[in-house]
């Protein structure tokens, strides 16, 4: 196992007012990226994960058709052009860094971006630098019990906060990142 590390190096917020805001900051976040490089988004059911990994693989330019993997856990969306596989994960269901490892992420890491939603916890061993994206959608009496799964059952004015975290030396650099 790689070293963790816990202190992330920067963090900022972004305000985002729906999915396609959202979706374009993970297309802005696409432009950076490189085979390698980890993503671990988390936040309620219905906050935006899998609304934000659509746009990134709009971003990198992957084959689309990106919904949750829950049951799966892991799906392989294959670059269109020269750019890196997106490998999109669900690890809601695992309990472990070691039920992490069983899916046997090391075997694409170093030639796609992996993003692994509910990845806190487990997937952090999996590479010396990491994002994390933590999504929160705006709570309040009109939510009600209601579990929402995504921004397509929401309101298109249900705002998110985006907390971007950069960990490691692949992300020292803030300026590295188009956050708007």
């Amino acid at each position: 196992m790689r070293p963790v590390t816990d202190t992330p190096l920067w963090t900022r917020e972004i305000e985002s007012i729906d999915a396609e805001t959202t979706r374009a900051l993970a297309g802005r976040i696409a432009a950076a990226l490189r085979p390698g490089d980890l993503i671990l988004l988390s936040g309620e059911l219905g906050a935006g994960k899998t609304t934000f990994t659509q746009g990134l693989g709009e971003g990198l330019g992957v084959r689309g058709g990106i919904i949750s993997p829950t049951f799966v856990l892991a799906r392989v969306h294959p670059a269109l052009a020269d750019g890196p596989d997106l490998v999109h994960v669900d690890a809601y269901r695992l309990g472990s860094p070691g039920e992490v490892d069983d899916i046997d992420l090391e075997s694409t890491m170093a030639s796609s971006v992996t993003v692994i939603e509910w990845g806190q916890g487990k997937a952090e061993h999996l590479s010396d630098s990491r994002l994390e994206i933590h999504l929160e959608r705006a709570t309040g009496d009109d939510a009600g019990d209601e579990i929402i799964l995504d921004f397509e059952e929401t309101d298109e004015e249900d705002p998110r906060v985006l907390r971007v975290s950069g960990y490691g030396p692949r992300w020292a650099d803030p300026s590295s990142v188009n956050l708007g």
